[in-house]
């Protein structure tokens, strides 16, 4: 089952990853504009939904968070803080590589490429911010798209292994009895379903808290009870798991309608009846799809540097045609997962060590200060 499960998983976060791709090439540069003279509905349609599909990355988040932290409910967090700072780091080098790349190109084409998807000249703090995965919280505006989902990321997994670590230095002091509760959930399940609960029903309903990982943590959650449920001894205890999880999806739906819940709710309970379908036990995937599912985290990166560039190029050559718009935002979309496969290879599947990361964070915050400092001049 576990080739089925990593099939399943590659799958859904490779088409996660065109979904968010192809969205902003509908949302940035020139480009759209013009292949809305062909394709109006497809257009507005990425545009608008296809930025959806980060719902399915926060349930998967979950998923492999449960599998990594408390695969049978049960935290063992004995080190908390290694844990945190080795997700930092796996996230922040590709990361702060895909900043550099994104900065140089963004100032590059500022002299003659003028569009708003350009970010102004970076600051100091601005970088900082970056840097320390603190730009949303900080109020700082964005040097590429989509980065405010790294710092996302990482607030939901600091979050989650000091939910699970408080669970299990609260069952160490607890009588063995307790150590699991009457009603079958261990303490770590308990605090999950509480505080996806909370997000659901009072968090997600408030724009003021889309900087912070309380208002993500619905899906993250019914991630992490899709795991629960996909690997539950008793057929029983898995219906258990997904009826609560239908449960809480729909009053939180009641409550309040979002699409983005009802997909994230959807996509956690696909998940469940996928993952225990002996009818999928010896399905393998899709190779090409599995492929970018692999590697959608350098893709998801480093994809609006090319797309501003092919914007650019558009709008230098062609400005206006609609079908070389089109071809453009094709060619985009090509280039985009080749730069990925580029960025994957040589930075994110490999484990970075302290030296690489302050190398790549100081790289990072030297090109925005440089770039700053030439525009000026």
């Amino acid at each position: 089952m576990s080739s089925q499960r990593s099939a399943l998983i590659d799958s859904a976060k490779g088409l996660a990853c065109a979904a968010i791709v192809w969205h902003h090439l509908a949302f940035y540069g020139t480009m759209p504009d013009a292949a809305r003279g062909v394709l109006p509905g497809v257009i507005d349609w990425l545009a608008e939904y296809a930025r959806m599909a980060v719902q399915v990355f926060l349930v998967l988040g979950g998923y492999l968070a449960a599998a990594s932290l408390a695969p049978q409910g049960r935290a063992r967090l004995d080190r908390p803080g290694l844990r945190i700072v080795r997700r930092f780091m796996r996230l922040v080098v590709p990361y702060a590589v895909a900043l550099v790349v994104v900065m140089l190109v963004s100032e590059a084409l500022r002299p003659w490429f003028h569009d708003p998807a350009l970010s102004g000249e970076p600051g100091f703090w601005q970088l900082v911010a970056h840097a320390l995965l603190l730009q949303g919280i900080a109020g700082q505006e964005s040097l590429s798209a989509g980065v405010w989902y790294v710092a996302i990321d990482f607030q939901l997994y600091l979050l989650t292994v000091l939910l699970f670590w408080a669970a299990w230095r609260g069952a160490a002091r607890l009588r063995a009895r307790w150590a699991r509760l009457p009603h079958g959930l261990t303490l770590a399940q308990l605090l999950v379903v509480a505080l996806a609960t909370a997000s659901l029903l009072h968090f997600n309903r408030d724009a003021a808290w889309d900087n912070w990982a309380l208002y993500f943590f619905g899906a993250y959650g019914l991630g992490m009870m899709a795991w629960w449920a996909v690997h539950a001894p008793r057929a029983a205890q898995a219906w258990g798991w997904a009826l609560l999880m239908a449960l809480l999806v729909l009053l939180a739906l009641a409550l309040q309608w979002r699409t983005r819940v009802a997909l994230a709710g959807c996509a956690a309970l696909a998940l469940v009846g996928a993952a225990r379908s002996a009818a999928l036990a010896a399905w393998q995937g899709w190779a090409p799809l599995s492929r970018l599912g692999r590697m959608s985290y350098s893709v998801f990166l480093v994809h609006f540097a090319v797309c501003l560039l092919v914007n650019a190029a558009f709008e230098w050559l062609w400005p206006g045609d609609a079908a070389a718009a089109l071809a453009g935002m094709a060619l985009a979309f090509g280039l985009s997962l080749l730069a990925g496969r580029v960025l994957y290879r040589h930075v994110e599947r490999h484990v970075p060590t302290w030296r690489v990361m302050l190398r790549w964070e100081v790289a990072m915050i030297g090109t925005g200060l440089l770039a700053a400092r030439v525009a000026l001049a």
